[in-house]
């Protein structure tokens, strides 16, 4: 069967979610890639500056998923979605037009802010709506949000060619558009909503449910060495050609895995059943693909002609291949485990804590790999990053195999109820 079979067989807005999805990364992508070079080379402002703008986006984005997904449980995931990219399409219009600070930093909270909305509420309005193949639709949502990853940033450097300013309001009438989209298409009842009870009260539920804390700590590796697709993977293959057009390669080759397999690779794997050893195979994958890259690393500088360049970054390449085909494995099962961890009406407010979690190990697993490349590249020591990442993905497969042996990894599409998620009492994946 086709991606566009499986497509056509999920209710339309599930279908607009998923081409939302493709929306939002090629809007997101053809802006903010360019925006710190767009505040220094344009606006003249300092490297400090420049780090609190982005920062402030990053921040607002990161620390507010619960809230999001909070609201997407309480006020229903149709509206949340809706709002979010309203903000969005605020925010990104006051990038076009904003030359002083406090415009940038309103700018920079609000598209933060709009990305912790819709972000918890469209996984779980998939989730919730998805008919019982949660796996395949997280399968294509991943599929959409590859090829918008690429799609916008090749868009993003032509419209740079014109300026920043189109670029900005080119990305602000994406994101108008899904909005407009979403109020037309996505039905007004939207998914389930809960009321009753203090919001505290729904946090400090998630907070006691130590399987999924233990969980969403165990697959902190995947986002960790999933975002190298943008940081190591792209420095190797500069770095082994001498051709900073090479870490395009990369996100080329990660996307066209993601295009052609990631689907083939979940409906096989689910037929198959065993959701734990299929994240526990996945995680295995990312950490073997660095492995390539690591043997290879810190070749003498510059590259004997065209072949022997090639030759050089084939390792990064099949590295960077490696990395998306673990993240293809693992990730669909990943989110389908996620709402049965918890009961009905709280599918949000886990998405959000589990993307809080996986926001911050980022953040502080790239300024790890960051150090690492550092001090790799001082000391004669190129192989440390990559080492280093492999590392990360073999704490997360040693404990995502750890729980499952425990049996506290639940079976997939079956919320429980909260005293049994409290208590962590669920039949092993």
């Amino acid at each position: 069967m086709t991606a566009w079979h499986e497509i056509r067989r999920f209710p339309p807005a599930v279908q607009l979610l998923l081409v939302n999805q493709f929306g939002v990364n090629t809007g997101f992508y053809l802006l903010i890639p360019y925006l710190a070079t767009h505040l220094t080379e344009n606006l003249g402002m300092s490297a400090a500056v420049v780090g609190a703008v982005l920062g402030a986006r990053t921040l607002s984005q990161q620390g507010l998923f619960v809230v999001g997904g909070s609201a997407a449980d309480r006020l229903g995931a149709r509206g949340v979605i809706i709002a979010g990219c309203a903000l969005r399409t605020l925010g990104f219009a006051l990038f076009a037009f904003g030359d002083d600070l406090v415009v940038l930093v309103a700018a920079s909270v609000l598209s933060g802010f709009a990305g912790a909305l819709f972000n918890p509420a469209v996984r779980a309005y998939l989730a919730e709506e998805a008919d019982g193949r949660t796996a395949e639709a997280f399968a294509l949502f991943g599929m959409f949000a590859a090829a918008g990853a690429l799609a916008g940033p090749l868009l993003g450097s032509a419209l740079l060619l014109v300026d920043f300013r189109t670029s900005a309001l080119t990305a602000a009438a994406v994101f108008a558009v899904l909005t407009i989209a979403q109020v037309l298409v996505l039905p007004a009842g939207g998914t389930r909503r809960r009321a009753g009870g203090p919001v505290p009260a729904d946090w400090r539920e998630v907070a006691r449910n130590r399987p999924f804390l233990a969980f969403s700590l165990a697959m902190v590796g995947m986002f960790t060495l999933e975002s190298q697709l943008y940081l190591l993977l792209p420095d190797g293959a500069r770095q082994a050609t001498g051709w900073d057009g090479a870490a395009g390669l990369v996100l080329l080759v990660g996307t066209l895995a993601h295009l052609t397999l990631q689907l083939r690779v979940t409906r096989a794997l689910k037929r198959r059943g065993q959701r734990g050893r299929w994240i526990v195979t996945g995680l295995g994958l990312t950490t073997v693909a660095f492995l390539p890259p690591a043997l290879t690393a810190g070749a003498p500088d510059g590259p004997d002609g065209v072949v022997d360049g090639v030759l050089r970054v084939l390792p990064v390449l099949a590295g960077a291949l490696l990395l998306s085909l673990g993240v293809m494995v693992a990730q669909p099962f990943v989110m389908e485990l996620i709402p049965a961890y918890g009961r009905a009406g709280l599918t949000g407010t886990y998405f959000g804590v589990f993307y809080v979690v996986s926001g911050v190990a980022a953040a502080v697993g790239n300024t790890v790999v960051g150090w690492a490349m550092d001090t790799g590249g001082r000391g004669g020591s190129a192989w440390l990053p990559w080492v280093c990442c492999a590392l990360f993905g073999l704490v997360s497969a040693l404990g995502v195999a750890w729980l499952r042996r425990l049996g506290s990894l639940p079976a997939a599409s079956e919320p429980r109820a909260v005293g049994a998620a409290v208590r962590g009492e669920g039949t092993a994946a």
